[in-house]
């Protein structure tokens, strides 16, 4: 039984580096829920506070991947319905059946937020939608690098009760 935790623990982990640059897959959420099937295993004792601060990480980073787009639109130049279309961009993005559409969606979205707030400006428009599409790669970015740290630590505890089970 501990083995097979192992083994869907460690898909978690593959899925989560995965998801953390295609947006249909859970990112650093699954790298936490392949933590807790470790934790779940009889061979390794548990320890409440690396699941409570990787639990933790996780919520904080979601959120951020969520605002960090608008925030880049924001400091690109954006007004609010840059930031509105970013939101709005993101959302459709992540239900539309499109290739890349989680990165498409926000650039578009504030694009046309732009737009409508001033249909004259279109440099401000394509600024805007240039630091929604910054802030998506930040995003992605600090979600892969803490997924990988995830699995870093995933990785030691395995090899520190290799004993126990193997």
């Amino acid at each position: 039984m501990d083995l097979l935790l192992v083994l869907l623990g460690f898909i978690c982990m593959i899925i989560g580096i995965f998801g953390s640059f295609i947006p249909v897959l859970p990112g650093l959420s699954s790298c936490w829920v392949g933590l807790l099937l470790l934790y779940l295993t009889k061979a390794v004792e548990n320890n409440y506070w690396v699941l409570g601060i990787t639990f933790i990480i996780t919520i904080v980073i979601t959120i951020l991947d969520y605002t960090i787009p608008a925030k880049g639109t924001k400091h690109f130049g954006g007004s609010s319905y840059g930031v509105w279309g970013t939101n709005i961009g993101l959302i459709i993005g992540i239900f539309a059946p499109i290739p890349f559409g989680v990165i498409i969606g926000p650039f578009v979205g504030a694009f046309v937020g732009e737009i409508i707030y001033d249909s004259k400006n279109h440099k401000r428009a394509i600024k805007a939608a240039t630091g929604s599409l910054l802030g998506f790669l930040a995003s992605s970015f600090i979600n892969f690098l803490f997924c990988i740290v995830f699995l870093g630590l995933f990785l030691n505890i395995i090899w520190q009760n290799r004993g126990f089970l193997f």
